[in-house]
């Protein structure tokens, strides 16, 4: 059965012991590790901090499959790029998730900007190389570069996938109207770690006619299809960590119970399927 962990963005002001204490709670495997400024771990002291923490969670029998960087970690020349990449090797993590280079059509050229992405990911493959960490880069719409798979593999088509990996999101995928399957089949030589949330998208009004709206909701509330996830998923024999977001940012006091509601929904899927 795949690790299940939890993405701890919304978990900020956790401690470790804290964190520990939710995952027994709530019976997930461990955690993708937000690496960011304000942070019980951040890239001030990730050198000092990263491996204790996994460390700590390794005895509690969790796991630390994944960091996840601040969003403006896209370049391998970035001073605190191989700092964390240093970390993670000393602390045994091995994916490491990068921020997003963002598109805008009206002042930028889209394969100059593919050109610029993929000559970054020439650096990070010599630096994953190096420490034995692979890259990935999260499908994320909103004009994003790489919004789903097909964008996506526009970016890393090419590189070795022992270092450079697909990170990828049936919400956003749903989002930018990409049927699982296809993009599956597209990444799968890459596919490293798979997001998991739910999307609840609408009609808006807008000019006169019609624009998407969307909503995170609990996961079986939304529209994205979690039978062909899990279905292609085991079809494909991936065998790579799962990742509850529980992105539920106006969740409040409410969150302990959402967080608990995706790893049960999640959970029985694993058993389905």
């Amino acid at each position: 059965m795949n690790e299940l962990i939890v993405f701890t963005k919304l978990l900020k002001n956790k401690t470790v012991d804290e964190l520990i204490s939710i995952a027994r709670d709530d019976d997930f495997d461990g955690y993708d590790l937000c690496v960011r400024p304000g942070y019980p771990v951040n890239p001030d002291n990730v050198t000092e901090e990263l491996a204790p923490a996994v460390e700590k969670m390794n005895q509690a029998g969790l796991k630390v499959p994944m960091v996840t960087g601040n969003f403006d970690l896209l370049t391998p020349d970035q001073p605190v790029a191989e700092t964390i990449l240093k970390a993670m090797d000393g602390a045994g993590v091995r994916l490491l998730k990068l921020g997003y280079f963002m598109f805008d059509p009206a002042v930028q050229d889209y394969w100059q900007e593919v050109d610029k992405i993929r000559h970054a990911f020439t650096g990070w493959e010599v630096l994953g190389k190096k420490y034995q960490v692979k890259i990935c880069y999260h499908t994320h719409f909103n004009r994003c570069m790489g919004l789903n798979c097909a964008a996506l593999m526009h970016l890393i088509r090419g590189f070795d996938p022992h270092y450079i990996g697909a990170y990828i999101d049936p919400l956003h995928m749903a989002i930018e109207g990409e049927e699982f399957p296809v993009g599956l089949a597209m990444v799968k030589e890459y596919l490293s770690i798979v997001a998991l949330k739910d999307v609840l998208i609408q009609r808006g009004e807008i000019n006169g006619h019609g624009k998407k709206e969307i909503e995170v909701v609990p996961s079986g509330e939304g529209m994205v299809d979690f039978t062909a996830v899990f279905s292609e998923l085991k079809r494909v024999q991936f065998q790579g960590p799962l990742t509850a977001h529980c992105e539920f940012e106006n969740a409040g006091d409410k969150l302990p119970n959402l967080i608990q509601h995706e790893i049960t929904f999640f959970r029985g899927l694993q058993k389905k399927y």
